[in-house]
């Protein structure tokens, strides 16, 4: 069994934003694989997508971004998911707009939602997917900044970007998260 968790905030007003991401990977892999999201065992939403060889569960925190550890950390143990079967995908403002980077552990970089995984699960060693969200004028708030939307200019390099993602979420799934760090670290 596997876990994607892509983080995000719940509610329609962080809808398109930033730090949203994730949550739209989820959809755009719920959309392919027909899967549809329920009430999960801990504070989440969570479908099961039934590949040849894995479940593999999609899951979308609604702990908000801060504390998505809660959620994951809670479905790990509830499935009994070791964290080398959890794939976290979240925004970074350290890539720029649409540039993806798969790895298989490391710090959190800044990021409260890793952060709180970290916290909940003891490790940094579980797989992540970070997709570039720019850092924007660095005189703006940080907060500000991943809580707005992406401009029109940003839009078509972030559509690819959540395509290219949700690809690099299956390629994890079924090629190992080698082959997809060969893959999707390129570009």
């Amino acid at each position: 069994m596997k876990l994607v968790a892509g983080l995000g905030n719940p509610g329609r007003q962080y809808a398109g934003t930033r730090h949203n991401v994730g949550f739209d990977v989820i959809d755009l892999l719920t959309r392919r694989h027909r899967v549809g999201l329920e009430a999960a065992p801990v504070d989440a939403m969570m479908g099961k997508w039934r590949t040849d060889a894995d479940l593999v569960l999609l899951v979308k925190p609604l702990t908000f971004m801060n504390r998505s550890g809660e959620a994951v950390g809670g479905l790990m143990r509830y499935f009994k998911v070791e964290a080398g079967d959890v794939l976290i995908v979240t925004d970074d403002v350290n890539l720029p707009v649409g540039r993806l980077r798969v790895r298989g552990a490391g710090s959190e970089g800044g990021h409260n939602g890793l952060r709180s995984i970290a916290e909940q699960l003891g490790t940094t060693d579980y797989p992540r997917l970070r997709i570039g969200v720019g850092r924007g004028d660095t005189q703006r708030d940080l907060a500000d900044h991943v809580l707005a939307r992406f401009t029109p200019q940003e839009q078509p390099d972030v559509e690819h970007a959540v395509t290219r993602a949700a690809e690099a979420v299956e390629s994890w799934v079924t090629d190992g998260l080698a082959k997809t760090m060969n893959v999707f670290n390129r570009e």
